[in-house]
């Protein structure tokens, strides 16, 4: 008998309403590039934009990156393009992340594409905890238009499941997952990040990795390095600040420092590609938050074996395991979160010589990355959606 002739790679349009620098879009770029090449294609449509630098995350030579370039108002003019583009990609798979991308797939039944996928990944400011009636009103209308939905943490899917009617047998809860190969500790002969101002072992370096936007509240962690940088306690002369990331707030996370006189302690590069490198320089991770689901940062952190410290929001206790992996904070409390930082600094100082060298050199590895390496590793993660896919 001759060989039976390989199936054609599932094709899978991801779409997002920006491809550039966050949370959601780094699970779209692990899933491109962790899937098995010889079961999927993959294309990207992003509705307002793209960020090639980016985009140059994607390992993969084939894939494809459109874009609407959305401007400001209502989708509805773009509704015709889109469902053009829908017929000439000739997706098998859509698979949509949050609400604004939600809102195209009608067109994406329209066209025919046979599996509609959509990932609830977080609510943005104007939308924290899902109370925003308007939104839960539009995601009840395009809910017929999708056969399967994804919340990534415990409060979206309860949100999913309660308040948009979604029945549970088509709801799956899927965590975002960590590539733990990447994100490691800190080992003898790793190399400091390209530009990095600090001194490794003088300096006590709090970092946070994130958009610079108002739902992750950056501005709480300047003013809370603010108050210990002014209240004169031990140490605390040594702390300096990297803030990794882009956003609206820049300017205002440069101000703050600057009129606090600190701002040869702030280091604010922008957005990076070596965030791995970046973490093992680190002393401290902290998330100043306002809401999140699974965050990745705060995974990427755990898994380095870092210190860290968190808003009490969303996703953040479930991850941290109710405080067991990392201290947990009140959100929007300055004070709180200062206290917390200086008391990971003063158990770091009082057993300097533990602190300097990583987890992995004990061979101890920390509760945060055991609860990674069992929870949220990225090939459980991918696998779970390559079955999705395929259904």
């Amino acid at each position: 008998m001759p060989p039976r002739p390989r199936p054609r790679p599932r094709h899978i349009v991801h779409l997002v309403y920006r491809f550039a620098a966050g949370g959601l879009e780094n699970v779209v770029v692990q899933l491109i590039n962790h899937l098995p090449y010889d079961e999927f294609q993959h294309s990207v449509v992003a509705i307002a934009g793209f960020d090639e630098v980016f985009a140059a995350r994607i390992e993969r030579p084939d894939v494809q990156v459109f874009s609407l370039d959305k401007g400001p108002g209502q989708p509805f003019k773009l509704y015709p393009r889109m469902f053009k583009l829908f017929r000439l990609l000739r997706p098998d798979v859509l698979h949509s992340c949050n609400l604004a991308a939600m809102e195209f797939v009608p067109m994406a039944a329209l066209a025919g594409v046979p599996r509609r996928v959509h990932v609830e990944h977080g609510w943005d400011v104007g939308d924290l905890g899902g109370g925003n009636a308007h939104y839960n009103l539009l995601r009840k209308i395009y809910k017929p238009f999708v056969h399967e939905f994804v919340a990534v943490a415990e409060p979206l899917h309860a949100y999913l499941l309660d308040k948009i009617g979604v029945p549970p047998e088509h709801l799956q809860l899927i965590p975002n997952g960590v590539d733990t190969r990447q994100f490691r500790p800190w080992q003898a002969g790793d190399a400091l990040p390209a530009g990095w101002p600090f001194e490794r072992g003088v300096d006590w370096v709090v970092g946070y990795v994130g958009r610079l936007v108002e739902v992750k509240n950056p501005l709480l962690l300047v003013d809370a390095f603010v108050a210990l940088a002014q209240c004169g306690a031990p140490g605390t002369e040594r702390m300096r600040l990297a803030m990794i990331g882009a956003g609206p707030l820049d300017a205002a996370v440069r101000q703050r420092m600057q009129d606090a006189g600190l701002i040869d302690r702030l280091w604010l590069p922008g957005v990076r590609s070596d965030v791995a490198e970046i973490f093992r320089a680190l002393d401290c991770f902290v998330l100043p938050s306002l809401f999140e689901a699974t965050s990745c940062t705060l995974q990427e952190a755990m898994a380095t074996g870092l210190k860290m410290v968190a808003t009490n929001v969303g996703g953040n206790a479930a991850l941290l395991q109710g405080g067991r992996c990392g201290t947990l904070v009140p959100s929007e409390d300055a004070a709180a979160l200062a206290a917390a930082i200086l008391t990971h600094y003063a158990s770091a100082a009082a057993n300097p010589h533990a602190a300097s060298k990583p987890p992995a050199a004990h061979n101890q590895p920390t509760a945060a990355m055991e609860v990674i390496a069992r929870q949220y590793g990225l090939d459980a993660v991918v696998a779970r959606y390559r079955r999705l896919f395929l259904a």
